[in-house]
């Protein structure tokens, strides 16, 4: 018997998780290849926690309260500001 390979998972190309599966080409946290992510359960709340939004950089996410504010205006320009007077 020879020695066995030591790895089974490296680092997934999607999520960066240790868990795409070498032989299987699979990833065991978010199901890479596949096109829609590998969902959590209930019972794994605090797993959840730790890859819901906000615990990145919300490239997109992150502008969308203001964008919602101003009712998702485009292609316009603001007001020109006036110079407040100094007393």
């Amino acid at each position: 018997m020879g020695k066995r390979h030591k790895k089974t998972h490296m680092l997934c190309p999607r999520c960066g998780k240790r868990s795409f599966h070498v032989q299987k080409k699979r990833c065991a946290a978010c199901a890479y290849p596949e096109q829609k992510m590998r969902g959590g359960y209930r019972w794994s709340i605090k797993a959840n926690r730790r890859k819901a939004p906000g615990t990145g950089r919300m490239k997109h996410l992150r502008h969308m309260p203001r964008r919602f504010k101003n009712g998702f205006r485009e292609g316009t320009t603001p007001p020109a500001r006036k110079k407040s007077q100094a007393k």
